[in-house]
């Protein structure tokens, strides 16, 4: 059979994880993702990371978690309460740990360390035979004349490679400070609040600042990180900081998951779409990767729409 060229355009956990499912899936495929930044230096690589990965060696750590609310909601049993483990309210004992919050919820879950699980995807990704390409693409149609299905990952950039509009950022700013002793992470429900501890350090946020392309630290928003996070754990005000991240997620109304078709001289290439997940990136990655590859599989059976002469 005749190989089928497919170009996954990002590299981050979205681009990632959709270029890994259509190489194990479609061997018959040959995968390159393109993108002008690779790991360490992606969105991705910043994220906190708290999901329920299938299987990730050495990217994965077991915690425990408190979500805190100032005001107790409307519904207190959420509809992911049968997906972590051990859902529970908390009790009138650990509550008096967080004198200003009136009510809490206890799991237990998975913090997914996002160095770890992005250097393991690409791994992943060349033993199934796909490559990395280090190139800033710009062009789509362009694209499309040396690869016969594109898969669009590109996550904010799509802004501008496909004029979306409804795509935009969302500034996310985290400090990394050294907290061994922190075994349980927390979360204030009504603000951007969190403590995550991890492997190597824990993350401490955020910011949730909607059209915001600052890329820079500001050492504002550093301040008011640590006061929030020190409220809930005091120790925090005196813990080493590793270093400063910022990222810019793709804010999208609703993701867009979807199939077109681009004319490219007489030929029509299927143009796949996977983008604007938000918060939601490493959570919702594999699932979206795999509803990608529907549409990919779809593309290669189907008879495309005629072209335009």
């Amino acid at each position: 059979m005749k190989k089928v060229k497919v170009a996954v355009v990002g590299a981050g956990v979205v681009g990632l994880s959709t270029a890994v499912c259509i190489s194990e899936a479609l061997p018959f495929c040959t995968i390159t993702v393109l993108a002008e930044k690779f790991s360490p230096d992606t969105t991705s690589d910043i994220a906190a990371g708290i999901l329920l990965p299938k299987e990730i060696p050495d990217s994965k750590s077991n915690v425990s978690r408190y979500q805190l609310f100032r005001e107790v909601p409307k519904i207190t049993r959420p509809y992911w309460a049968d997906i972590v483990f051990g859902f529970r309210t908390m009790t009138n004992h650990e509550m008096k740990r967080f004198p200003n919050s009136t009510y809490g919820q206890a799991v237990t879950t998975l913090k997914c360390e996002s160095i770890r699980y992005l250097s393991w995807l690409e791994k992943r990704l060349t033993k199934a035979g796909g490559q990395m390409k280090q190139d800033k693409v710009t062009d789509f149609q362009q694209l499309a004349q040396s690869y016969d299905v594109l898969v669009n990952c590109s996550g904010l950039g799509a802004r501008y490679l496909v004029g979306d509009e409804q795509v935009h950022p969302v500034r996310g700013q985290i400090i990394k400070v050294y907290g061994p002793w922190l075994k349980h992470f927390i979360r204030e429900a009504e603000t951007t609040t969190y403590i995550y501890p991890g492997i190597d350090y824990v993350t401490l946020g955020g910011t949730q600042q909607v059209n915001d392309w600052r890329l820079e630290v500001d050492e504002d928003d550093s301040k008011d990180i640590m006061q929030r996070c020190s409220t809930f754990v005091p120790s925090l005000s005196t813990a080493q900081v590793l270093g400063e991240k910022v990222g810019l997620r793709p804010g999208r109304r609703n993701l867009r998951l979807e199939r077109e078709w681009l004319q490219v001289q007489e030929r029509m290439v299927p143009l796949v779409h996977n983008y604007g997940h938000g918060s939601w990136g490493i959570s919702l990655s594999w699932g979206t990767a795999l509803e990608a590859l529907d549409l990919v599989r779809k593309s290669l059976h189907e008879k495309p729409p005629h072209a335009r002469l």
